[in-house]
């Protein structure tokens, strides 16, 4: 659903189904911008570490029901709950991509 929300938002999105196909993407892609992912995936923990070992300065956005994570802390947390705030906080990120469509 998160995707959907992003790509209609006109971000280009690059999704993983599990934590070792985000790993293996982030060895693939190095230069992502950012990393979102759901808080309680199993393997969040070692996905985040994977992220900064190949880019210190990568962006983690989790998302979790609530502000409370198995995975750790991040620099950014958004409620699954409230798509626009994801929205806002990538726009505030990155600026808004549909105005340089």
């Amino acid at each position: 659903m998160r995707k959907l929300v992003m790509e209609t938002a006109k971000f280009n999105v690059t999704t993983a189904y599990s934590s070792r196909e985000a790993r293996e993407l982030l060895r693939k892609f190095p230069q992502v911008d950012c990393l979102v992912m759901i808080a309680e995936m199993p393997g969040c923990l070692e996905t985040r570490r994977a992220a900064k070992s190949v880019n210190p300065a990568i962006p983690i956005i989790l998302l979790s029901a609530n502000q409370t994570s198995r995975c750790g802390p991040a620099e950014h947390h958004v409620s699954s709950h409230e798509p626009e705030a994801l929205l806002n906080l990538l726009r505030s990120m990155f600026g808004d991509p549909r105005k340089a469509a």
